[in-house]
């Protein structure tokens, strides 16, 4: 069997949906396909979080705030729930809140504020929140449930822009203009692969020259506290991580004093994001394992560790564990992300930061926007 289509797009994840919403809104007859009935990878295993402010500066904190303003204009329209806005940042330590001073001296300041617990407490119930010296307060965020929230994407863009949906399909081979697949061929003018993590696939000598590794996270859902948290809540862990304040000079006092008071968190990528869905349930996280293969083991004592993140800042917000699972998302020490034309008319696109839900949007946008010399025999 012979199908035809101007866009093909491998992998059904935030990004390669991205991709087919971009070239859908072209004009295009597009197709994505997938080795899963629906996305299972790091997709619909993260926090769901858009994240603009602390993205690094430049580059990817522009792409978060368009990829921020994309989600905002579909999610009404796909039936996706926003289930919080914004973000509050805890600084419990005086180190850390001399980062968020320094942020806010940057133009990545825009539309965030420093606020007192005082100004806290009359936004939000601060009463299972650690003593904290001050906190950001930003207006850029949203966040929804990925594993409602993927699913609706792809639903939308099928009824809403005639996207065509290969499931349970495996990609064998590809080439200019074609792909052979586990059923049948595939032809299209632009192919864009977003396979993410799968080191193995198509063009791994792509992916082994931008060095590609996995990285493993881990998770847990717990039980409604009986409180609402208006937004999403980081604290002075994240702000040793997230480059857009790791990457302020003071953050570097801050590093210090974490690694000799909080080493074992470090060694273990853990930083505190709690953030609330609509059943009130509690998703926290995450820690970080970089490797080309990891395990696929749920350690316990990295969970306790993650906990002890969450004790630290919001500890009337531990309560009882009731999902708990792993993570895997592409990574690079080289680049956040990179698009490559691995052969004439075939990109490949791979976020390698584990920010994928917060740019890719945008990402999307970009690549198939510099495609349009391939495109133009599909216009």
């Amino acid at each position: 069997m012979l199908s035809r289509y101007d866009v093909a797009v491998v992998g059904m994840g935030i990004v390669g949906l991205a991709h087919a919403l971009a070239a859908a809104r072209a004009g295009l007859k597009v197709v994505v396909i997938d080795r899963e009935p629906a996305a299972r990878g790091a997709s619909i295993r993260n926090f769901g979080f858009v994240t603009v402010t602390g993205q690094a500066r430049g580059e990817m904190w522009g792409l978060a705030r368009r990829a921020r303003d994309v989600w905002a204009e579909i999610a009404p329209a796909a039936g996706i729930a926003v289930e919080q806005s914004g973000l509050t940042v805890l600084a419990h330590r005086p180190e850390a809140q001399a980062v968020l001073e320094a942020f806010m001296t940057t133009e990545m300041a825009e539309g965030c504020a420093l606020m007192s617990p005082q100004a806290v407490a009359d936004r939000m119930d601060v009463t299972g929140l650690a003593p904290f010296r001050t906190a950001l307060s930003s207006t850029h965020e949203l966040r929804v449930e990925p594993r409602l929230a993927l699913p609706a994407l792809a639903t939308w863009l099928r009824d809403r822009w005639g996207v065509a949906f290969m499931g349970a399909t495996t990609v064998l081979n590809c080439e200019t203009g074609r792909l052979s697949t586990s059923r049948g061929e595939v032809t299209a003018e632009a192919i864009f692969i977003c396979s993410g993590d799968d080191l193995n696939g198509l063009f791994p000598e792509v992916l082994a020259r931008h060095q590609v590794q996995r990285c493993k996270l881990q998770m847990l859902r717990l039980a409604d506290p009986g409180r609402r948290l208006p937004t999403p809540i980081m604290a002075d862990l994240s702000l040793a991580r997230y480059e857009g304040y790791a990457a302020l000079p003071e953050a570097q006092i801050l590093l210090g004093r974490l690694r000799e008071e909080r080493g074992g968190l470090l060694d273990q990528g853990v930083h505190l994001i709690a953030v609330q869905s609509a059943d009130g349930s509690l998703v926290v996280g995450d820690s970080h394992e970089y490797d080309a293969s990891p395990d696929p083991f749920q350690r316990r004592d990295v969970d306790e560790l993650i906990l002890q993140a969450l004790r630290e800042s919001m500890p009337g917000y531990d309560t009882p564990a009731i999902e708990r699972w792993i993570g895997f998302y592409a990574w690079s020490p080289l680049h956040p992300w990179f698009t490559e034309e691995v052969l004439p008319g075939v990109h490949m696109t791979v976020v390698t930061c584990g920010a994928g839900m917060s740019t890719g949007f945008a990402i999307g946008e970009r690549v198939v926007a510099a495609a349009n010399v391939s495109l133009k025999g599909a216009a």
